[in-house]
């Protein structure tokens, strides 16, 4: 973790902590009885990101109240908890994340938060990692280094997956059924339905895609490594697997000679990051840009339409379908 974030970090721990001391000993009692909530309660459920928010509700519907931390319209790469949502994780009686190499932060809030904290839900516990994006080392700044090196060395975007999404909602919903038994039909019902959705998302993906005229995408960054293994896809990132990571000059050569080589005509960018970079390959190259979703947020257009994770990976196949399909 570099510098900067250290200092973030202790920054909000400090407060956290004074705001903590500061409440009286009544106010820490009512807490505790908020949590051992009576049998008809509903569970308390703060999710990280987007997408981690889509499944959980997709589980519990109306049996929890289901929060979502970070604002759809941030990067969550970058994005740090204030002493704010650090008392909302307190009360909850469950925190819902995908990983630690997403959600860095995560085991500085594990040690800061009192005995009585909420159950931690890793999503993709099981799920075997890939090593991360080469391009992470190209920056050549200690900070850079440091940070790659703690916290980017290995691909946390399991959920862009349909496949591996299913096993996501999988260890989601254990872990609601753990915690309310007494709903467990209702949680693995609903669970089911959804899996199902995935299981018809997959086999769209691989009907779509099966016949592709070329298997190569340029990507603003390496997030879609677990997608394009599942469907046989070359993917080949501009940044690593943070966008905020400048490519290099001679990354930016690279990429303009691979795109020239295997006549790429679509560079994808994401709509919650600067597409500054992707324009710039892309009108080099004389190709077009497209949207590719991370679905670590939506945009405020795709929140005003309502979309759904569903919805919007099938987007994201017509995105891709430009560059493989329809060459």
């Amino acid at each position: 973790m570099n510098l900067y974030k250290v200092k973030a970090i202790l920054v909000a721990l400090a407060c956290f902590t004074i705001m903590v001391g500061c409440s009286n000993k009544e106010d820490v009692t009512s807490n505790q009885k908020e949590k051992a909530s009576a049998p008809d309660e509903k569970l308390h459920i703060v999710t990280t990101f987007y997408s981690m928010y889509e499944f959980t509700k997709n589980i519990a519907k109306d049996k929890a109240k289901v929060d979502l931390l970070i604002p759809s319209n941030i990067e969550p790469h970058d994005w740090e908890p204030t002493p704010k949502d650090m008392v909302a994780i307190q009360k909850a009686d469950l925190l819902v994340y995908n990983s630690p190499f997403m959600e860095t932060w995560i085991s500085s809030i594990q040690e800061s938060l009192d005995k009585d904290q909420p159950l931690f839900i890793e999503a993709s516990e099981g799920i075997p990692l890939m090593e991360g994006s080469e391009e992470e080392s190209d920056h050549g700044d200690e900070e850079s280094d440091h940070h790659d090196e703690d916290h980017e060395q290995l691909d946390p975007h399991v959920w862009l997956s349909p496949v591996l999404a299913q096993k996501e909602v999988q260890t989601i919903t254990d872990a609601l059924v753990k915690q309310d038994p007494k709903n467990k039909d209702y949680y693995e019902s609903n669970s089911q339905d959804y899996i199902q959705q995935l299981k018809e998302l997959d086999e769209l993906y691989r009907t779509t895609l099966q016949n592709a005229s070329s298997k190569e995408m340029i990507t603003q960054h390496a997030a879609f490594g677990y997608l394009a293994k599942e469907y046989g896809l070359t993917q080949v990132p501009i940044a690593g697997l943070s966008p905020s990571e400048d490519p290099s000059p001679a990354k930016l050569a690279e990429l303009k000679e691979f795109a020239k080589e295997h006549q790429i005509n679509v560079v994808y960018f994401e709509e919650t990051t600067s597409p500054k970079v992707a324009q710039t390959l892309a009108g080099e190259l004389g190709a077009e840009t497209e949207v590719l979703n991370t679905l670590e947020g939506l945009s405020k257009e795709d929140q005003e339409k309502g979309l759904s994770y569903i919805e919007v990976m099938e987007n994201n196949l017509k995105s891709l379908e430009k560059s493989f399909v329809n060459k």
